[in-house]
C-alpha cells in the first residue's frame, strides 16, 4: 500500500514542486515511527500504583480501628465439664507502626451463651488486650495476651486473664480481616471454689481510620 500512495504522489509531484513534495514525502513515511506503547505502560503502572498496597511489609498499621468479630466459645469448669456455642462482639483499639513490628492494644466485648455450671452460663466477655508481632507482607502475625472479665446469668462475674494469638490481613488501607484464638482463665470464679477455663476462636473484620 505504502508503494501504491509513493507512486500516485511521485505523478503529482510536477505541479506541487520539491518543497511540496519534500512535506508529502515526510507526511507519507511519518506514521511507522509511531508508537502508543510508552503512554499505555506509563499509564497502566500509575493505575496499579494507587489502586494496590505495595508488598513487602510496606503496608502502615498505625490508626485506631473498630470492628466485629463470630466464631465459637468452649467454656470447660469443675461443675459442668465441657459446652460450646456461638460467641460474638465487637472490637476498639489503636495499632502503632514501628516499620517491621507492629504494637497496639484493643477492647474486645463478646455476647454469649455457654453453660458455665448447673443452671448457669457465662453471657458476656469483656477484654483489655495488647497485641504485638512482625509484619509479613501486608499481614500482622501477633500474640495477644490481657485481662478479662466473665459475667454470667445467675454467678455474678469476675476476673481473670488470657493468651493467645491471630492473624490480621489488610485488604486495602481501611480494611482488614482476620483471624484470632484465645485462651481464657477464671480461677475460685466469684469465691465460688469453682474454676472455669474459656477458648474462643473467632473471625474478625475491622474498619481503620
Amino acid at each position: 500500500m505504502r508503494a501504491v500512495a509513493l507512486s500516485l504522489l511521485t505523478a503529482a509531484a510536477a505541479g506541487l514542486g520539491a518543497p511540496a513534495w519534500a512535506d508529502l514525502q515526510t507526511l507519507a513515511l511519518a506514521p511507522s515511527n509511531l508508537s502508543f506503547d510508552a503512554p499505555s505502560s506509563a499509564l497502566t503502572a500509575t493505575l496499579s500504583t494507587q489502586t494496590s498496597l505495595a508488598p513487602g511489609g510496606s503496608a502502615n498499621w498505625t490508626g485506631f480501628y473498630l470492628g466485629g468479630q463470630l466464631g465459637f466459645g468452649s467454656v470447660d469448669s469443675d461443675l459442668s465439664g465441657n459446652d460450646e456455642e456461638v460467641i460474638g462482639g465487637f472490637t476498639l483499639g489503636y495499632d502503632y507502626d514501628f516499620g517491621r513490628w507492629v504494637l497496639g492494644g484493643a477492647l474486645d466485648y463478646d455476647f454469649a451463651d455457654i453453660t458455665a455450671g448447673p443452671g448457669t452460663s457465662v453471657e458476656e466477655i469483656f477484654r483489655v488486650k495488647l497485641r504485638a508481632g512482625p509484619k509479613i507482607g501486608n499481614g500482622l502475625l501477633y500474640g495477644a495476651a490481657g485481662w478479662a472479665n466473665a459475667d454470667t446469668d445467675n454467678a455474678g462475674s469476675d476476673d481473670g486473664w488470657f493468651i493467645g494469638a491471630g492473624y490480621e490481613y489488610l485488604i486495602s488501607s481501611q480494611f482488614s480481616v482476620g483471624a484470632e484464638v484465645l485462651y481464657h482463665e477464671f480461677d475460685n470464679f466469684n469465691s465460688t471454689g469453682t474454676d472455669i477455663e474459656a477458648t474462643t476462636a473467632q473471625i474478625r473484620a475491622t474498619f481503620r481510620f
